[in-house]
C-alpha cells in the first residue's frame, strides 16, 4: 500500500493540468482490465479491514447507477454488473453534493424509508465521491453494513486514501484518452490519407483527408475487415495481411492505384508501419497515404516529367506511354507491348504490374521465341512426373507460378500454332492441364504480351491465330526506337552513369562531344545498346570524364563516317518500308525514291533487319 501512497499526489497535478480539457466524451474512456483489477483489490481490502459484508465502487450513467466492482462475499447481496436507478438510494445524495455521506443507521431516519438499499438488509453507509479530473461524477466508492455502524476516522481515511486511488486511475485514463484526441485533431487535420487497423484487419481509424481521398466516409469502414470494406484489400497485392496477420511488420513505402468509392482512379504513395504495444508485441498496422494523381497529371501535361514505373524520359511519346500505364493500373485488360527490340518491352510491363492493382503479387516473364516447342510448353504450363523424358518431379508452369500476378509473355509471335491453341483456352476459361497431366489447374493472371515484330503481319501470313491476337491485343502499347525521342539520350545517360556509381563504378561524367555523339547515333539496339554503351565508356575512361574515344567501335565509326560522307538524309523504318512497298521490294528502285544511295539503304536494312 506504500507504493500507491507515494504516487496518489500526482493526482493532484494531473486534475489541475486536465480539468482545462474541453469536450472529452467520458463515456468513450474505457475502464482497463489492468485498473478493473486493481479495485477489485481495493474493495477487498476494504471489506476485510473494516469487517463488513459490502464494500462497492459504482458508477453512475443517470438515472441509473452500476455496480462495478464488488468485494467477494457470502454476505454480500451485490455483484459486479448490477445496476438500480439512483432515485432513494444513498449514492444519489453522494453524487448530487459531491461530499461524503455518513448513515449509522438509516432505520432512524425517516429519510432513508424507500431506500432499496434497506430491503437488502443494509442499513448503515459510509460513502465518498469518486470524481473525474474536471469534477464530474465518476460514481462512488462505498462501504454497507446490516447493523449500525458509525465506522471511524481511521477507516474514513482509509476510504478516502482509496478514493483518491481511484481518482488517479481516472486520471490516468483521461489524459491518455485526452492525448488521443489530441492526435486524432492532428490527424484528422493532416492532408494525408490515415488508416489504422489492428491484427484482425479491422479498422480502427480512419481520418478526414481518408475520407476525401477515397470518397468512403468513416462510418462506413470504421470497425469493418478492411478487406470487405473496400470490397478487396485496400493495398491490392501488396497487402501484408492476405495469408492472415503477419507476425511483424517492417516499414514499407509503394506507389499504390485505387478506384474510390464512385469509381474514379486514384495514384497514391503508401506508408505502412507495424504497431506494438507496450509489450512490444505487434498489434496492427497504421498507414499513411498522399493522393498524387493530380500531381502526376500536371507534370505529365506540362512535360515536367522525367520518369515514372520505373521508366526513363520525358519525350512527348513516352509521357504518352505514362499515361497509358496509369490507365491500365485499375483495370485487368491484356496488353500487347510493341517495339523493337531494346526499347525497353519488359520494363513497361513490370510497370503496368507494379501500378495495379497486382502489384506485390508475382511478376513473371518468359522468352517465349527463346525455348524449343516443347520445352516451352512445360514452361508455360508445367507438367508432372513421369509426362516425358527427363520429367522425374511435378515442375509448376509459368502461369500457376504467376497466379494472382501478372505473366509477361515476350516475343509473343515466336509460339508455336499447338502452343497458341492453349494459351487461347487458358486465356478465355482460365483453366490448364499440364503436360501429361489430367487435373485442371485454374489461375487468375493478368497477361501481358510483347513482340518486336508485327503481330497483325503474322495474323496476315499464317503464323499467329487471329482469335489469340484479338485476345491479346486488346490495349496495344508501342514503344518508340530511342532515335525518334534523342531528347531523352541525356537523361538515360545519367541515370545509368549513377546506376553504374552505386555498383561501385567511378566516373567524372560524360563529355559534351561524347554525349554529342550519343545523340546523333541511330541506335538500332536502343535503349539496351546505350546502357552497354555507357558501361563500356566506363571500363575504357577509368574514372575519368568520358571523352569520343572511350565510347565503343559502333559509335566512333559513326562519328568518322559522318563526317566524311557530310550531311545525308535521315533514314526511319516507317519511310523505308513504305519506299519498299511501292518498289515492289526492289532496293536500288527504294533508295531513289529516298533520294539516297543503295549502299546506305543496305546499311540502313542491316541495322533494322525487321524491315522488309
Amino acid at each position: 500500500m506504500k507504493k500507491d501512497k507515494d504516487i496518489i499526489p500526482n493526482t493532484l497535478y494531473l486534475s489541475s493540468k486536465l480539468s482545462k480539457e474541453p469536450g472529452i466524451r467520458k463515456e468513450y474512456i474505457r475502464i482497463t482490465d489492468k485498473i478493473l483489477n486493481s479495485w477489485q483489490k481495493i474493495v477487498d481490502t476494504i471489506a476485510e479491514i473494516i469487517n463488513i459484508p459490502s464494500a462497492l465502487i459504482m458508477k453512475v450513467n443517470h438515472p441509473y447507477i452500476e455496480v462495478f466492482s464488488s468485494n467477494i462475499s457470502n454476505n454480500n447481496p451485490y455483484k459486479a454488473g448490477d445496476r438500480e436507478h439512483l432515485t432513494g438510494l444513498y449514492c444519489e445524495e453522494v453524487i448530487k453534493k459531491k461530499e461524503k455521506l455518513l448513515v449509522p443507521n438509516a432505520m432512524k431516519d425517516k429519510k432513508w424509508n424507500k431506500n432499496p438499499d434497506i430491503k437488502l438488509g443494509m442499513i448503515s453507509y459510509l460513502g465518498f465521491p469518486i470524481l473525474w479530473p474536471d469534477g464530474e461524477a465518476f460514481g462512488t466508492i462505498c462501504v454497507l453494513d446490516s447493523k449500525e455502524n458509525r465506522y471511524g476516522k481511521r477507516y474514513e481515511e482509509l476510504m478516502l486514501m482509496f478514493k483518491e486511488l481511484a481518482e488517479f486511475h481516472l486520471a490516468l485514463l483521461f489524459q491518455d484518452f485526452s492525448d488521443k484526441k489530441n492526435l486524432e485533431n492532428i490527424l484528422n487535420n493532416l492532408t494525408e490519407g490515415i488508416i489504422a487497423h489492428d491484427k484482425q484487419r479491422r479498422i480502427l481509424f480512419f481520418n478526414r483527408a481518408a475520407e476525401k481521398i477515397t470518397g468512403y466516409r468513416r462510418e462506413e469502414v470504421l470497425g469493418k475487415d478492411c478487406h470487405e470494406a473496400f470490397g478487396g484489400p485496400f493495398c491490392g497485392g501488396r497487402c501484408s495481411f492476405q495469408q492472415g496477420p503477419p507476425d511483424s511488420l517492417e516499414h514499407l513505402y509503394y506507389p499504390l492505384n485505387i478506384l474510390t468509392k464512385e469509381g474514379q482512379p486514384r495514384r497514391l504513395e503508401m506508408s505502412v508501419s507495424g504497431t506494438n504495444d507496450n509489450t512490444g508485441a505487434f498489434v496492427g498496422v497504421i498507414a499513411s497515404f498522399r493522393d498524387l494523381t493530380e500531381m502526376i497529371g500536371l507534370k505529365t501535361q506540362v512535360g515536367d516529367l522525367t520518369g515514372f514505373a520505373g521508366i526513363i524520359g520525358r519525350d512527348p511519346k513516352m509521357l504518352k506511354i505514362y499515361r497509358q500505364i496509369r490507365d491500365m493500373a485499375t483495370n485487368d485488360y491484356p496488353v500487347h507491348i510493341s517495339g523493337e527490340t531494346g526499347t525497353g518491352k519488359e520494363l513497361v510491363a513490370a510497370g503496368i504490374h507494379n501500378e495495379s492493382r497486382r502489384g506485390g503479387m508475382p511478376f513473371v516473364p518468359i522468352n517465349c521465341g527463346a525455348l524449343p516447342e516443347g520445352v516451352l510448353e512445360s514452361e508455360l504450363f508445367g507438367h508432372v512426373k513421369g509426362a516425358f523424358t527427363g520429367a522425374i518431379r511435378d515442375k509448376k508452369g509459368r502461369f500457376e507460378l504467376a497466379n494472382g500476378g501478372t505473366l509477361f509473355l515476350d516475343e509473343v509471335s515466336d509460339l508455336p500454332l499447338v502452343v497458341q491453341a492453349k494459351l487461347l483456352r487458358v486465356i478465355q476459361e482460365g483453366t490448364f492441364e499440364p503436360v501429361g497431366g489430367e487435373k485442371t489447374v485454374s489461375v487468375n493472371v493478368r497477361l501481358i504480351s510483347a513482340a518486336n515484330r508485327n503481330l497483325k503481319h503474322e495474323v496476315e501470313k499464317g503464323n499467329f491465330r487471329d482469335d489469340l491476337y484479338y485476345r491479346v491485343n486488346v490495349v496495344p502499347i508501342h514503344l518508340p526506337p530511342l532515335r525518334e525521342r534523342k531528347n531523352d539520350i541525356p537523361i538515360l545517360a545519367e541515370h545509368f552513369l549513377k546506376e553504374f556509381l552505386k555498383e561501385g563504378q567511378k566516373t567524372l561524367g560524360l563529355s559534351k562531344e561524347a554525349l554529342a555523339i550519343m545523340i546523333s547515333y541511330q541506335w538500332p539496339g536502343n535503349v539496351r545498346e546505350l546502357q552497354s554503351a555507357i558501361r563500356f565508356a566506363l571500363i575504357k575512361a577509368r574514372g575519368r570524364i568520358i571523352q569520343p574515344d572511350n565510347l565503343p567501335m559502333e559509335l566512333q565509326e559513326w562519328k568518322h563516317s559522318r563526317s566524311s560522307r557530310g550531311p545525308s538524309r535521315k533514314l526511319d523504318p516507317e519511310s523505308v518500308q513504305e519506299a519498299l512497298n511501292r518498289s515492289g521490294g526492289n532496293k536500288a528502285k527504294a533508295a531513289r525514291l529516298l533520294g539516297v544511295g543503295r549502299a546506305t539503304l543496305y546499311r540502313f536494312l542491316a541495322d533494322f533487319p525487321d524491315v522488309s
